[in-house]
């Protein structure tokens, strides 16, 4: 389990600079192998919203002319998601939390061309198990 400080990548502060839970510890499922659940602390998100940038609309019309996969949007579809995801791994650690269990995404149009992403999941305290320790 990491519990480095690591730099900043959300769009702004929302807890003091320090990690408690590491990216491996978040997780779409409801346990973690070799660990087991100690304390549940309770709903955590992560929220972005985003609009589309005219130049990139418009770079995105020309690809939909041709064809294929919208790099651009694509972009800024997985910069979105990835800042909700810090923003969230940000939200557990503020409130002393060592992992994410049932991790989920969700999105929601605000306006035209206005989107919330919307990362959340259950912040717990979780301490290995005797298997996953090996002598």
């Amino acid at each position: 389990m990491n519990i480095d400080p690591v730099a900043q990548r959300t769009p702004y502060e929302v807890s003091p600079r320090r990690y408690s839970v590491s990216h491996q510890m978040a997780t779409t499922a409801f346990e973690l192998p070799n660990f087991r659940v100690m304390q549940t602390l309770g709903v955590v998100r992560g929220i972005v919203v985003r609009s589309r940038n005219m130049f990139a609309t418009l770079g995105a019309t020309f690809q939909q002319l041709v064809g294929g996969n919208i790099t651009i949007w694509t972009k800024m579809c997985e910069e979105t998601r990835s800042d909700a995801f810090e923003i969230l791994i940000q939200h557990a650690s503020e409130i002393g939390a060592n992992a994410i269990i049932g991790v989920r995404y969700d999105t929601t149009e605000i306006a035209t061309g206005v989107t919330e992403v919307l990362a959340y999941g259950t912040a717990v305290i979780v301490e290995p198990t005797d298997a996953g320790y090996r002598s």
